[in-house]
């Protein structure tokens, strides 16, 4: 994870990836963030490959999902998925050390697009398209 000031607190980001045990479990690493924007990172473990002996296309959509999580949480309000879909463009294979790199596309009141690119070096292996929804607060709920 990136490195804070010494003695701040720390962000919506780094809040919810601490508390984000799948992700950290599989050995992603934040590399940057910033306003909606994210750059995470993952190695491609022996079990994360399936039987045609290349990585299963769900561990590539989390870390897709996790890179789209930092992106859109980035801004403050906690914010979840509302739904997302990938295009799978290229396999990966064991020892792949794969980037994603995500970017917002645009926000509309509490909604919002985001694209992330998974990649092997200059190779793209994956393209994901997610849509947010910022979560009311109980200040904002209708009465």
């Amino acid at each position: 994870m990136p490195t804070q000031a010494p003695g701040t607190a720390p962000g919506p980001v780094e809040t919810m990836l601490a508390a984000d045990k799948a992700s950290r479990g599989l050995g992603i690493e934040l590399l940057e963030h910033g306003e909606g924007t994210a750059v995470l990172r993952m190695t491609v473990s022996s079990s994360q490959v399936n039987g045609h002996r290349t990585a299963h296309g769900g561990y590539l959509f989390l870390l897709a999902d996790t890179a789209f999580a930092c992106a859109c949480n980035s801004h403050g309000p906690v914010t979840v998925a509302a739904g997302a879909d990938i295009e799978f463009v290229a396999p990966a294979y064991e020892g792949d050390v794969l980037v994603a790199t995500a970017r917002e596309r645009v926000r509309f009141g509490r909604s919002g697009v985001y694209d992330v690119s998974v990649t092997r070096g200059d190779e793209v292996i994956a393209e994901f398209r997610g849509r947010s929804r910022t979560l009311r607060t109980h200040q904002e709920e209708p009465q």
